[in-house]
């Protein structure tokens, strides 16, 4: 196995690029990478799953005007990474030869991100004490809910390293590390049911599963199961609608976030294509893409093309600023790369896509949101959903209450939110102060990627609430 990715392969690269370009490609990028994933699954008391996993790997990318063609690899020995330079050229119809450019300029100096990053893997808990750490959570579970009927835990840990050549000079090296542990639970009583989960994810700290408040975790996943086991189901109507923060944010990613991708340009399916420079939201809402965040689960110091990150005001005082770009969006849309290129690994291609994204804290309390309401819907915790290719949503909110003339009242549950993003924006009237941030999981073109979504409390005036 490749002992580690550093500027020694520097040589290697730069001819493989050059032979690239002397084909006729206009821009050759070449992706390495190593994993190193453990994830383990407890049920009840008992460790049901361990499964750690190895990877290595390249993938190659050739440009050629707007077309491009990708190829991965596990190979990288010298013959392996020609054969898959040769395997894209061919999807341009180029073909390499044996003249090598004089023109090509070489790669830059190695920007190294991963300086003091390599014992992050060595300092993560081993398996006995990832094992112990879940089933105290589990425990926990056991201790403090009521007519349980079945509750597990999880947690999984993903160290990668990267290192990024390109034509235009791109040459970066960075390790990452990502670690999340998760507890749910299914509580039962005759007819009533409820299910709950919540996650904790980090980016970067080899010792969060050490630092994780089981028990605090525990209590919240079963004081909300317990709040919903005996909840009347909602009524079906157009409602006004506060969603909490932190993982409420999920609808902003869901529905507005993939539409403000320029993949979806690419597609011309984004109703906000030509909308730079206009409101496509409420005056109260901003919104902001970025890679930064300390910790967070969608941080990166670079991203899957070796841009360093940045952050992208993607919508201020509800006007349309920016879009996520990456190498393709910028060359096939105009809009200028934002460090948003991701993929899942060096099987995918990079793509736009979202990191930390979230709508920015306003000037209100979440108080005062509640106290503006007459007769609504508090969201305190949302489920999954589904998200239509133009922005229209439909989403399950796992804990909700009734706000009746400005205060909660009781619990209710069978609620959906549905909607369309480009309705639904303009809608969102007020922002409290209270902005947090929730670590998750997002699919798309380049595979599933880490990454954070969040939100201050927020009041939807009018939304379609889905329920009986």
């Amino acid at each position: 196995m490749v002992a580690s990715f550093d500027s020694s392969w520097q040589p290697r690269l730069e001819s493989l690029l050059a032979r690239g370009l002397a084909a006729g490609a206009d821009l050759v990028e070449v992706f390495l990478e190593r994993t190193d994933h453990l994830g383990v699954l407890a049920e009840q008391d008992t460790i049901t799953s361990v499964s750690p996993a190895f990877g290595m790997g390249a993938g190659l990318r050739v440009f050629r005007g707007e077309r491009d063609g990708f190829v991965s690899t596990n190979d990288l020995s010298p013959s392996g990474l020609e054969q898959a330079l040769d395997q894209a050229l061919g999807m341009l119809g180029l073909q390499r030869g044996t003249a090598v450019l004089n023109g090509f300029d070489g790669l830059a100096q190695l920007r190294d991100f991963a300086a003091s990053k390599d014992s992050w893997l060595a300092r993560c808990p081993e398996l006995r004490e990832a094992t112990d750490r879940l089933l105290e959570g589990t425990a926990q579970l056991a201790m403090h809910g009521s007519h349980l009927q079945a509750w597990r835990g999880s947690y999984a840990r993903d160290w990668q390293e990267v290192l990024v050549a390109a034509s235009d000079g791109t040459f970066a090296h960075d390790i990452r590390l990502h670690q999340s542990v998760g507890l749910n639970v299914l509580a039962a009583d005759g007819e009533h049911r409820a299910g709950v989960g919540r996650r904790h994810g980090s980016s970067g700290r080899p010792d969060d599963l050490r630092q994780w408040d089981a028990e605090a975790s525990a209590r919240e996943v079963c004081e909300s199961s317990g709040a919903m086991l005996y909840a009347d189901y909602v009524e079906a109507g157009q409602l006004p609608v506060v969603l909490a923060n932190r993982f409420g944010g999920v609808i902003f990613h869901e529905a507005c976030g993939h539409l403000l991708e320029t993949t979806q340009v690419e597609r011309g399916t984004t109703p906000f294509a030509d909308k730079v420079g206009e409101a496509i939201a409420h005056e109260a809402v901003t919104a902001i893409d970025e890679g930064l965040s300390d910790g967070a689960f969608g941080s990166l110091c670079m991203d899957d093309e070796g841009m360093e990150a940045q952050r992208t005001v993607l919508i201020e005082n509800g006007i349309l600023k920016r879009f996520i770009s990456d190498r393709a969006g910028e060359l096939r849309t105009g809009h200028a790369r934002t460090g948003s290129g991701r993929r899942q690994s060096h099987t995918f291609a990079a793509a736009s896509r979202m990191r930390n994204t979230y709508i920015a804290a306003g000037p209100h309390t979440p108080e005062q949101l509640i106290a503006s309401v007459d007769r609504g819907l508090y969201c305190k915790s949302m489920g999954g959903g589904s998200v239509g290719p133009t922005g229209q949503f439909n989403f399950a909110v796992e804990e909700g209450y009734l706000i009746e003339n400005g205060q909660l009242t009781k619990p209710v549950k069978g609620a959906t939110l549905i909607g369309e993003a480009k309705e639904v924006m303009p809608r969102i009237s007020m922002c409290a102060n209270d902005l947090e941030l929730a670590a998750g999981f997002c699919g798309s073109v380049s595979g599933s990627i880490f990454v954070t979504v969040g939100q201050p409390h927020i009041k939807v005036d009018s939304i379609t609430v889905g329920g009986r």
